[in-house]
């Protein structure tokens, strides 16, 4: 909608702005300008009047019909299908027809202290619990998983015994006896991932025979004919690459040939006005240009109950009745048709597959944090997925997205409890992801990663700091998982599981807790006169004994287990013949190089985090679950000096005492402490794009998908670039937009004296003040009422001077959305 400023003035000049904004036809929008002109309107208000008449017609009453002509101009196909679903008015055209399931909370038992009595329940109570359906790969899950204990626990033993003749006292005194409780503690962890990534290095060589196919058995005489729901949560997101993605996926499952078996799912949370006025147009926008008014659903949730997981719940009680699988994406999340289409085929090919996760490859960022980040889930992540499907089979993994869920089993046992009591481990459970797949896979369903399915992507946060805020969030959490652990029934790889993402980010604090105790052990002996016969009447002296080259030899393996698995991921790519790919050999391997030293300075300010994020946990502070920032942008030095000075401070104050008190073991901590003060530096740089391109251009954190990347991230570039934007001031004064957002409203809604007399104030005040003359609250308050809404909408086109800002956006260029093809 554009015009002159002073066409507004004039009555025929204001119809003229008001038609061009409803997208009518040149024939339609001429007859409604004569009907309005043969009145001879007066004022602008005569004008509006005469024109809503013409708009309704013989349709009834005036307003009411007059919305639905402006929705029927501006988008005709919205209007078709409202007439094809029948009841439900333009809200119930944006979704299909309701078909409810029920969906109760899960039967879990959370109490921990009362495991012995799972352990020997009565024969009464094993007839009520919930029973977990043995699979056919049982015995090969156990077999492997008993192998990975001893393959974890010996090395373990033997790293702890040996770290136990470096100590001066060889593990006598009660503070040595920590430190080899916690120092064996993490040796079993790092050799967790150590033999993963081993394991996936087999599996991707050899090969694993029961990896999930799409061909276990005969292909069925005849196709069979099955619904899939494509489902996008979103909060707050970004809408343009919101939608940009989804319009990609959805062309690209077009190009395959089945996009009638796919129905798209848009399920909003968002509160902020300027959001939901962006997704309404985006979502409006996408249908046109697609031709999928009824293939592309938006539903935005009135109450954000349970956030991502209730609101998948409320989706599959609403219409879960209308498919057999639903593919849940992120809003970050790309996939391409193929990729989709196989793992629909791959559910049908095994009917007791509950679940199949595939691994996403991050791509699309361009500051220097997440390009590394997007090399190594290249480079090692498929081979860590491949792993964890060897150890794990049909217990594996749920990570939230880019995943196929079977939806009757998935209602039927995976609805989520809510924990009793108080503090941040009580209430709605926040990493619903890990939850649901042992719940899949209690009821007897397999849970799969499908690790050698290639087109699944994702986008990593940009920053350092945007990465630690979403690290907040999955840590309170992955702590809550302690409260599951002891769960009835669950099976024995999914209580490791839980214990595994406890240890995602507890494992940070043995480790600091491990540093500390070290270092005051080094102090202690430093600083106390040594007692050489501490028993009385010994004969022979008891010398405090250090070994400095058996520490140095437990450190370089300690390396070793750390490091050899990203080095055979390399040497793989080399073997293939693939590392043209990543720039060639000697890029791949200074990429390589590149991304272990980056790890290396960050681990140590991921561990100062993690750990404080464990102890606000841990004394009950609850975090909020805002939407992530996922476009590049830079940290300020003021922001990032702000963000790391605690551990700044702590490392400088560490790093003196060490070197005062015992500067041979000083060097030690070097590797630890100076990341810890060099902190804002890393994070200021790393969140530079400049530098990400220029590595880039030279070939160094390159990746496949940059060097010939698919149709489908090329497409979202270009969709995005091209979706119009919105926000609360154009619902209030766009024609097609405001008459849509009523529509989507319901119809008009009765309310108590002292609610709609804030409502009628609120109106008021946005007709004589404009969008800032009302709060954030205010403008959503407002958006919910579908009846003011419209007269503050009416009352602005009527009036016979136009506040400065309506003109001003009168008089804007728009951004014009091309129509595809197959929406002609």
């Amino acid at each position: 909608m554009s015009c002159t400023n002073d066409a507004l003035d004039t009555p025929l000049g204001r119809i003229d702005a008001y038609l061009s904004g409803l997208n009518l036809d040149p024939g339609r929008q001429r007859e409604l300008r004569e009907y309005v002109a043969a009145a001879e309107p007066a004022t602008h208000a005569d004008a509006i009047e005469r024109l809503y008449d013409g708009l309704a017609g013989d349709h009834g009453e005036r307003g009411e019909a007059a919305l639905a002509a402006r929705i029927e101009a501006a988008y005709p196909h919205l209007a078709e299908r409202r007439h094809a679903v029948g009841g439900g008015g333009y809200r119930g055209a944006s979704m299909p027809r309701l078909n409810r399931w029920s969906m109760s909370p899960a039967n879990m038992d959370r109490r921990p202290w009362r495991f012995m009595a799972r352990v020997m329940p009565s024969i009464e109570r094993r007839r009520r619990l919930p029973k977990a359906v043995p699979s056919r790969l049982r015995n090969i899950v156990r077999l492997r998983q008993a192998f990975l204990f001893f393959l974890v626990a010996l090395p373990a033993a033997g790293a702890t015994f040996y770290m136990l003749t470096t100590l001066p006292h060889q593990g006598k005194s009660g503070l040595e006896a920590v430190i080899l409780a916690l120092g064996a503690l993490l040796f079993a962890w790092i050799l967790v991932g150590f033999w993963t990534a081993m394991a996936g290095f087999f599996v991707l060589w050899r090969g694993d025979k029961y990896r999930i196919s799409a061909d276990p058995a005969p292909p069925p005489a005849e196709k069979e004919y099955v619904r899939t729901a494509i489902v996008m949560p979103i909060y707050e997101e970004e809408v343009a690459r919101t939608f940009a993605g989804l319009s990609a996926i959805y062309e690209s499952l077009q190009a395959t040939g089945r996009l009638d078996e796919f129905d798209f799912f848009v399920l909003s949370d968002s509160i902020k006005p300027d959001t939901i006025a962006a997704e309404e147009r985006a979502w409006v926008d996408a249908c046109r240009r697609l031709g999928a008014f009824d293939r592309l659903f938006y539903r935005r949730r009135r109450a954000r109950v349970k956030r991502k997981s209730g609101n998948l719940a409320d989706f599959c009680r609403r219409w879960g009745g209308h498919y057999r699988y639903m593919i849940v994406l992120d809003a970050d999340s790309l996939m391409v048709g193929p990729t989709l289409t196989a793992m629909v085929d791959r559910m049908q090919a095994n009917p007791s597959a509950g679940l199949i996760q595939t691994p996403p490859t991050a791509v699309n960022r361009s500051s220097f944090l997440a390009r590394v980040q997007q090399f190594a889930t290249r480079v090692y992540g498929r081979m860590f997925a491949a792993g964890l499907h060897y150890w794990h089979l049909d217990n594996a993994h749920y990570w939230g997205h880019n995943a196929i869920i079977r939806i009757a089993p998935f209602m039927a046992h995976c609805a989520l409890p809510r924990l009793p009591g108080r503090g941040a481990l009580s209430g709605e459970i926040l990493s619903h992801d890990f939850v649901e797949a042992a719940l899949m896979r209690r009821a007897g369903w397999g849970v799969y990663i499908a690790y050698d399915l290639p087109g699944s992507y994702e986008e990593v946060p940009p920053t350092l700091i945007d990465e630690l805020g979403r690290d907040r969030r999955w840590c309170q959490g992955n702590i809550q998982h302690l409260r599951l652990l002891f769960s009835d029934n669950l099976a024995p790889a999914h209580r490791a599981l839980f214990a595994n993402g406890v240890m995602a980010y507890t494992s940070a604090a043995i480790w600091f807790v491990f540093l500390v105790l070290s270092s005051s052990e080094a102090v202690m002996e430093a600083l106390k006169t040594p007692d050489y016969f501490p028993s009385p009447g010994a004969l022979f002296p008891s010398w405090p004994v250090w070994q400095p080259i058996w520490a140095v030899s437990l450190f370089c393996a300690t390396m070793v287990v750390l490091f050899l698995p990203k080095i055979l991921g390399m040497a793989m790519i080399i073997a293939r013949g693939r590392q043209k790919d990543f720039g060639g050999v000697g890029n791949l391997i200074g990429s390589t190089l590149i991304e272990i030293v980056l790890t290396s300075l960050l681990a140590p300010v991921r561990m100062l985090s993690h750990t404080l994020f464990v102890f606000t946990t841990l004394i009950g502070k609850q975090v909020k679950w805002n939407s992530q920032q996922r476009a590049d942008a830079r940290v300020p030095w003021l922001a990032a000096i702000r963000f790391h000075l605690p551990g700044m401070l702590l490392a400088a104050a560490w790093g003196a005492v060490l070197y005062i008190y015992t500067p041979g073991f000083f060097p030690w901590l070097l590797p630890i402490l100076v990341p810890l003060f060099i902190a804002p530096v890393i994070t200021v740089i790393t969140s530079r794009v400049d530098i990400g391109i220029w590595m880039r251009n030279n070939g160094l954190q390159l990746i496949p998908e940059e060097d010939n990347p698919p149709a489908e991230l090329r497409r979202v570039i270009e969709i995005e670039a091209e979706t119009a934007e919105a926000d609360f001031a154009d619902i209030v004064v766009d024609p097609g937009l405001s008459a849509l957002h009523i529509g989507l409203q319901g119809g008009p809604r009765r309310l108590e004296p002292g609610l709609a007399s804030y409502r009628d104030e609120l109106a008021r005040r946005a007709l004589n003040d404009g969008p800032d003359g009302l709060s954030v609250r205010e403008q959503r308050d407002l958006l919910a009422d579908p009846e003011r809404l419209d007269w503050l909408h009416r009352s602005l086109w009527s009036a016979e001077t136009l506040p400065d800002w309506v003109a001003a956006r009168l008089g804007r260029q728009p951004v014009v959305t091309p129509v595809a093809a197959s929406a002609v």
